[in-house]
């Protein structure tokens, strides 16, 4: 059904998560975006398939992730079991919870009545026994930090996850986090953030550099700035992008004549690199090696293959980094 594995890892570059053993993909799936119910069921999967045979073998997954809530996991769940079951073991799957998932006091943010819950929920919609990382996918300021990661501590005692990992959290909370996890003896490997060109949060609230010092892994998540940092918009806002189509996340007043102006030129750095607008936005996380992987979302097959392309050429001059660095001031 598959290349042979020798033939499917030569098409991708791993890299240690922190200072753990869990190896993952430069480039990794995300299922944020079209795998809920809006989805084409034979696109998702034939987007699976060409992932997993082009050595991404790690599918990251929320609770809620939709729409509606909890449907790209049960669709995963269906392309799972008629794909993937014998491959499970060459496979890292991982959900999150701590966002809005269901109605009540049981349904959001970070008790261990919730994430426990959540986590069988997920479990049995993905028709998984276990999964590879279990993420608390937000802080929360109201619940004990204790409680929150005693909830992750369980998750792996119990085997139904084999890693722990926090997602938006800053240096201070990560700091302080894993520290009780450390003293739990829980294998906390990996953080989550938002982080791209455009956007340094990450550089400027501690996280990067307390992973470091710990550790600890990140991967990254909206890499393209939700589709800004590729040549979709270089000349206008087509009809069928996702600021047309769904408006939550990317809108229309992001891109005036004035940025748009700056990703052109950031796309003549590209050019001048041999890559794309995509390639070089991905390829500018990957040059730093406290980053394990960067999450990329599709919706075609075509799409997936052109990022891995960006793990090609990871090496940037001095001369282009503080160029990028002046662009991407000046969009803010």
């Amino acid at each position: 059904m598959y290349l042979a594995k020798e033939e499917r890892y030569e098409k991708m570059t791993y890299r240690r998560c922190g200072k753990s053993g869990l190896m993952l993909p430069a480039v990794s799936l995300g299922f944020w975006h079209n795998f809920g119910d809006t989805g084409v069921y034979a696109n998702m999967e034939e987007m699976c398939r060409t992932a997993f045979d082009n050595g991404i073998t790690h599918f990251d997954f929320a609770n809620n992730y939709g729409p509606k809530p909890g449907s790209a996991e049960t669709n995963f769940g269906r392309i799972f079991r008629d794909n993937f079951r014998p491959y499970r073991d060459e496979l890292i799957i991982s959900t999150k919870a701590g966002y809005d998932m269901w109605e009540g006091p049981y349904g959001n943010w970070g008790s261990r009545k919730y994430l426990l819950a959540s986590l069988d929920q997920s479990l049995k919609r993905m028709g998984l026994d276990y999964v590879d990382i279990y993420y608390h996918h937000r802080p929360d300021p109201e619940t004990p930090l204790e409680e929150t990661m005693g909830a992750l501590a369980q998750a792996v005692t119990s085997g139904k996850a084999l890693y722990a990992g926090l997602s938006n959290y800053n240096g201070e909370q990560l700091t302080q986090a894993s520290a009780i996890l450390k003293e739990l003896h829980v294998p906390f490997v990996i953080n989550q953030n938002s982080y791209n060109i455009l956007n340094r949060t990450i550089e400027r609230n501690g996280l990067k550099e307390a992973s470091r010092k710990l550790g600890k892994g990140i991967i990254c998540f909206s890499p393209l700035a939700q589709g800004m940092l590729t040549d979709r918009y270089l000349n206008g806002i087509p009809e069928d992008s996702r600021v047309r189509t769904d408006g939550r996340f990317l809108k229309e007043s992001q891109f005036t004549q004035e940025k748009i102006a700056i990703l052109k030129k950031l796309n003549e750095i590209a050019a001048g690199r041999g890559q794309t607008l995509a390639e070089m936005a991905l390829a500018w996380i990957l040059r730093d090696d406290v980053v394990a992987s960067v999450l990329i979302g599709a919706s075609r097959p075509a799409q997936i293959l052109d990022n891995i392309k960006a793990t090609e050429n990871i090496s940037f001059a001095e001369e282009e980094l503080k160029e990028i660095d002046r662009l991407a001031a000046e969009m803010v």
